[in-house]
């Protein structure tokens, strides 16, 4: 399996658009909502590609690597799941000049870019559907979408009766994929925005298009057009078949964010956290283990802040655990600094740029996971090896190998100081007579006989010892 050689070292930053930043008003949709009120389902709040280039500096301080877009193809709405054009970038956005600009200044700072890509529906826009409510059963497009029967109703109230539409929604009529016509005109969309200077695509529901060899053919295309390209499939439960060569590098990780954010909320224990995870990750090869996409929150979620009941200490042990485990972190913009935010469209608030609503501590926690991430490769290529825990006290622990370097995670789930035995037999930690942990000045002794390391570890922290 070739993954990509970056994908190791990849550290994501999701931005959704038209929320992140205002960088050129002069292309703001007419009655634009003022930025920052409070989010719907329809209104623009004006944030640009020009805002992204303009706010290059913040993320590289950040630390990130990689930049995960949102939609950015023309379309009707603020989420651009609708897609109108494939081939332009949404005038409200940006064009194809702002485009590369950011993706020149991006890479000039290390930086990946990955687009998303919606190739399992289209908006009514789309030239071929527009073609269909136009002619009819005469268009010479009937068979790029699943059409019941004519004359086709896209606009009445109520779910689509006359053809096949995502969760029946009629703004996003199913395209037929199956039709050679059809996926020969996504093939050419996905070579060409990655031969425009992109590194590879999130793909939306990949699991709904019709045939499941367009995915191999999308795989060949997009590899053809960069080797290096990543591509991760927006897939919600845990599921091997769609990892590897015939599909995707890894997916959206949501298991993994779902069995931590239960165990955080208390509603499962840390032995069942341990095995839930790692039989999450065992379904898959152990390299592509490194390529999953490792989401704490994202445009379909609620905030990670909000659904952890606004505890900021759990929110950096949710951070700490995603920052030393197996796979991608990805940050959701604005959970750095504690951006709250129910379900859909409460999660897709506009980034409150003014330094009086920023929450540095957790920023600046971030910013040291990110440190430790990218200067120490065992974070990055080490083996995951579930150690032990303890389900009275709320603690669990888990180690990464490299060769001959090895990292203990420590967590501590309860509201009280804990004393905890992490059990070592399983690593190979040779001669060492100590760990250090790197947040803090304290070290532990490691008790070779016992092959124990005993710590004291304060409530709703994570300990990373070295």
């Amino acid at each position: 399996m070739d993954i990509p050689d970056w994908i190791k070292n990849a550290i994501f930053y999701q931005i959704f658009p038209d929320r992140f930043y205002n960088g050129d008003t002069t292309n703001d949709p007419e009655f634009v909502q003022a930025w920052g009120e409070k989010p719907n389902l329809w209104d623009f709040q004006g944030g640009d590609l020009k805002g992204i280039i303009q706010k290059i500096d913040y993320l590289v301080e950040l630390g990130i690597n990689a930049i995960y877009l949102n939609p950015i193809f023309y379309s009707a709405s603020n989420h651009r799941y609708d897609t109108i054009d494939y081939y332009r970038i949404d005038p409200k956005l940006g064009n194809l000049d702002t485009f590369h600009e950011l993706i020149d200044i991006a890479h000039k700072n290390e930086l990946k870019v990955i687009l998303d890509g919606v190739f399992n529906h289209t908006g009514r826009g789309f030239f071929a559907f527009n073609d269909i409510l136009e002619n009819g059963e005469h268009s010479t497009y009937r068979n790029w979408y699943h059409i019941y029967h004519f004359p086709v109703d896209a606009y009445s109230p109520g779910k689509a009766d006359d053809y096949l539409a995502w969760w029946g929604l009629k703004n996003l009529p199913k395209l037929n994929t199956d039709h050679p016509p059809v996926r020969k005109y996504l093939l050419e969309v996905a070579r060409y925005w990655i031969e425009q200077g992109a590194d590879g695509w999130r793909l939306d529901v990949p699991n709904e298009i019709d045939d499941d060899s367009f995915w191999l053919e999308f795989r060949k295309t997009v590899r053809a057009a960069n080797s290096n390209a990543y591509i991760v499939g927006e897939i919600w439960e845990a599921d091997n078949h769609w990892v590897g060569n015939e599909h995707f590098d890894g997916l959206m990780n949501y298991p993994i964010r779902s069995a931590l954010i239960d165990l955080l909320n208390g509603k499962i224990v840390p032995s069942r956290f341990l095995e839930e995870i790692s039989n999450t990750m065992n379904q898959y090869p152990p390299e592509n283990q490194f390529a999953m996409f490792n989401v704490l929150g994202s445009h379909d979620t609620e905030r990670i802040r909000t659904i952890l009941n606004d505890d900021l200490k759990f929110v950096e042990l949710a951070y700490t655990f995603i920052f030393t485990f197996i796979g991608a972190p990805v940050i959701y913009y604005g959970d750095e600094i504690g951006i709250k935010g129910g379900k859909d469209p409460e999660c897709r608030r506009a980034f409150p740029w003014d330094p009086k609503k920023l929450d540095w501590k957790l920023k600046q926690k971030i910013q040291k996971l990110i440190h430790l991430r990218r200067i120490f490769p065992t974070l990055k290529s080490g083996k995951f090896v579930p150690l032990n825990s303890d389900d009275k006290k709320m603690v669990f622990a888990f180690a990464r190998e490299l060769e001959n370097d090895t990292f203990i995670m420590v967590f501590n789930c309860s509201n009280e100081n804990q004393r905890f035995q992490v059990s070592i037999s399983d690593l190979k930690m040779n001669d060492t007579t100590r760990v250090n942990n790197l947040f803090g000045e304290e070290y532990f002794t490691v008790n070779k006989k016992s092959e124990e390391i005993f710590v004291t570890i304060p409530s709703k922290t994570g300990l990373v010892l070295h």
